[in-house]
């Protein structure tokens, strides 16, 4: 028999984006070929607690932890696998070849998850530490972006000190960055968590207070009355592929949380009736960015064009997108000949090639 590669698949949490990690988890876990992988799930509440156990997903999505066990994954290079307590020692409750992270947001997308799995040394979906933190981070994102001549809109960055001290001060810098509309966001956050659009100084100093509350950096930017949302999905390592270009038509005031996962009434235009020049554009932009910032395995990248200029402007990277049944990502891959079972195995395997390029570093210098 052929063997089969144990895969954790880790979902959920410490972020405010727990119900979206749950979601796309769920779409994972339905869609991988049991036949050639052995999948191990791990789940991980509000808290920053890890489990296992069965009926894991359900549990997790209840908030009704009974029966499940603590897990804990240790950054031990030899064994890497996930370990339990029996008798007040750990003990392994399985070992793993490959790691699947479904998370998004702070602690999952950020980096600090992608550490820990390099401590162990194991093979992992998606992009490295560096890859992580710049594009999680907007302003940071944004200042890589401008260095390297990419269009992106105007901004600032602020963070909750400066906010709390002296509010009136940053809405005045704020206000210095465009006409209104504004968007204020949380640096560090995505699924529209924290964001808010403004058209006049109340709104401003609401939307400054209210990113706030989801992380320290807080990000303004011009925003576009009249744009038109594009997405493009970015597959591979160092040489990546671009789908064709998706669009989102939102409803409301814009592509809001409640759109995308409560309302469903944002309408998903996959392949985006755009000029050929234009859709060549936003796709060697997108796969310039993907490397720029070293990401790997997968990536959404996300335009806005403005319909009066039709100049782009490259928005953010996010580097494990939705993977829920109405995500962009998955769709544009299959609109472009890749169904979805088909795109996890190639993520997969692109993170073994990662990986197996990390092993060629050499650990030692001894003169």
């Amino acid at each position: 028999m052929t063997h089969k590669l144990k895969l954790g698949v880790i979902y959920g949490g410490r972020s405010g984006e727990h119900e979206v990690s749950l979601m796309s988890a769920r779409s994972v876990l339905s869609n991988i070929n049991r036949d050639k992988y052995d999948v191990i799930e791990i789940g991980i509440t509000r808290q920053g607690q890890w489990l296992v156990g069965e009926d894991l997903w359900a549990k997790l999505n209840r908030e009704d932890l009974s029966g499940l066990t603590p897990a804990y994954f240790l950054p031990v290079p030899q064994n890497p696998g996930i370990y339990v307590k029996q008798n007040g020692e750990l003990t392994l409750y399985a070992t793993l070849d490959i790691i699947f992270p479904v998370m998004h947001g702070t602690y999952s997308e950020d980096g600090t998850l992608q550490g820990l799995f390099e401590l162990a040394d194991i093979a992992y979906v998606g992009a490295g530490v560096l890859g992580s933190s710049v594009c999680m981070d907007k302003g940071l994102f944004k200042s890589v972006m401008t260095a390297n001549g990419i269009p992106i809109l105007p901004y600032r960055v602020f963070n909750r000190t400066q906010i709390e001290n002296d509010l009136e001060a940053c809405l005045d810098e704020a206000e210095q960055i465009a006409n209104y509309p504004l968007f204020t966001k949380p640096a560090n956050l995505g699924s529209s968590v924290g964001i808010s659009k403004c058209t006049h100084r109340s709104d401003l100093m609401e939307g400054l207070m209210e990113a706030a509350r989801f992380d320290r950096r807080i990000v303004v930017e011009e925003g576009i009355e009249n744009a038109r949302e594009i997405e493009i999905s970015v597959l591979g390592n160092e040489y990546p592929s671009a789908s064709l270009p998706g669009e989102v038509v939102p409803k409301d005031i814009f592509y809001t949380y409640a759109e995308k996962y409560i309302n469903d009434t944002a309408e998903l235009v996959v392949g985006a009736d755009l000029p050929a020049e234009t859709i060549a554009e936003i796709q060697s932009l997108a796969i310039k960015a993907f490397q720029i910032t070293d990401c790997a395995g997968m990536a959404r990248v996300d335009f806005l064009i403005n319909r009066d200029t039709q100049a782009v402007y490259l928005n953010e990277i996010n580097t494990i997108p939705g993977f829920t049944k109405i995500s962009m990502f998955p769709k544009l891959w299959e609109a472009s000949g890749l169904p979805y079972p088909a795109l996890i195995e190639k993520l997969i395997d692109l993170a073994l090639e990662r990986k197996a390029q990390r092993d060629k570093i050499e650990r030692e210098f001894r003169r």
